[in-house]
């Protein structure tokens, strides 16, 4: 297989999701476009990951935390308990025992970029209730945080992924990122830096990444060749 590193970048981030964004900026600077389908793991699928692809005309395919219970528990899925299940009628939102479900206030969301706010209800009486020990874990009313952005989101990525065009580029990703990381990290027991130092782990994963190119050029000429 001929799977290529396009594209790199080395920095400190906590978590993969702070990574995504200045990937995809310095892949808009060395190629003059953003990807169309950048698919990745559930490390990825944040919602500013995902506001941000909206706003750069990007389709959303990368995964989200519960997105294999989403699909696949349909236990989980089909939960009652669960706030995104709760039943809508005359624009009021009922928990499962019919009980109306008050808005109290909308809260910034913490670590957003684009400054959404989730919006916070509260059961008007939990008392009495026949599925408290299912529903709540406290001994106050049921309150849920609600973020309709996100929530339609998350379905816009099932059906991205769920389609024949979704499970292709997920299977494509596995192959070449995954393929990848295996021929770097166990055929050539590469499995961490050596230096320390930004610009000097920088030149360590960049020495290595061309080498892997050149490996795999060359094998695709002694293809050609035979």
């Amino acid at each position: 297989c001929d799977e290529y590193i396009a594209i790199l970048d080395v920095n400190h981030y906590r978590a993969d999701m702070d990574c995504f964004i200045p990937l995809m900026e310095k892949f808009k600077k060395t190629y003059g476009f953003y990807p169309k389908y950048p698919v990745a793991d559930a490390g990825y699928g944040s919602l500013n990951n995902y506001i941000y692809c909206k706003l750069n005309d990007m389709g959303l395919y990368m995964k989200f935390t519960m997105f294999e219970k989403e699909t696949k528990d349909e236990k989980y899925h089909n939960d009652p308990f669960r706030a995104v299940n709760f039943k809508i009628e005359n624009g009021n939102m009922y928990c499962p025992n019919g009980k109306i479900m008050k808005f109290k206030y909308r809260k910034a969301i913490k670590d957003n970029k684009y400054g959404r706010e989730e919006e916070i209800y509260e059961c008007e009486d939990c008392s009495n209730c026949p599925f408290a020990s299912q529903c709540k874990k406290t001994e106050k009313n049921r309150t849920i945080r609600i973020n309709k952005e996100l929530t339609e989101y998350h379905k816009e990525v099932i059906d991205n992924l769920e389609s024949i065009h979704g499970a292709l580029l997920r299977m494509n990703r596995s192959i070449q990122s995954e393929g990848t990381f295996g021929v770097m990290k166990y055929d050539r027991w590469y499995k961490r830096t050596v230096r320390k130092g930004q610009l000097s782990v920088n030149l360590e994963i960049y020495l290595v990444s061309v080498g892997h190119n050149l490996y795999k050029f060359h094998n695709k000429l002694y293809r050609i060749i035979q």
